[in-house]
């Protein structure tokens, strides 16, 4: 299923456009968003890998990235489409010694612009209060959609036999 955002990443009110740069007044090292690109698939993988998140469903065409003055990735994101018709802020992503800077900030919101409806996402619970921002709201099993209920259950059983106390968190914006 391929899904298009209500308005275009060039469309959304000219932000980002051309790659405009953004600068942590911390830092002076700068960054851009941007679309990705197929030439970008290997480092969104990479990145994503890094970071040790979901490596499924990791289609170039759906994320926008940040890149610094060479050109390089150090954050990602995307919007994911699921066969029961739901929507996922996804694969948020940004390199460690990026963080801190306003770069997955960024890639959120520029990424909520462009889908104001219901979207869903997993994240670990520690992340409760980053979402909580972005009007995310944690959901029980019962609200779930098809794919998340799923998830939820093979993660919950994964951490039991691997004897871990991770807890997977979704969350739901309207």
């Amino acid at each position: 299923m391929q899904v298009t955002p209500i308005k275009s990443l060039d469309e959304q009110q000219g932000l980002y456009k051309n790659s405009s740069a953004m600068e942590n007044k911390a830092s002076s090292r700068r960054y851009s968003l941007r679309r990705a690109t197929a030439g970008d698939a290997p480092a969104i993988r990479q990145i994503i890998s890094a970071v040790n998140i979901n490596p499924l469903g990791l289609d170039w065409q759906r994320f926008v990235i940040a890149t610094d003055d060479q050109g390089r990735l150090v954050g990602c994101g995307q919007v994911k489409p699921h066969r029961d018709g739901s929507l996922e802020l996804a694969s948020i992503a940004v390199q460690p010694e990026w963080r801190g800077r306003g770069i997955a900030r960024a890639i959120i919101e520029h990424l909520l612009q462009g889908y104001p409806g219901r979207l869903y996402l997993t994240c670990r619970a520690e992340l409760d209060p980053l979402y909580r921002k972005f009007g995310f709201e944690p959901i029980q099993l019962a609200e779930m959609p098809p794919y998340f209920k799923r998830i939820r259950w093979i993660v919950t059983a994964f951490n039991k036999l691997s004897h871990r106390a991770d807890e997977l968190l979704v969350m739901r914006r309207n």
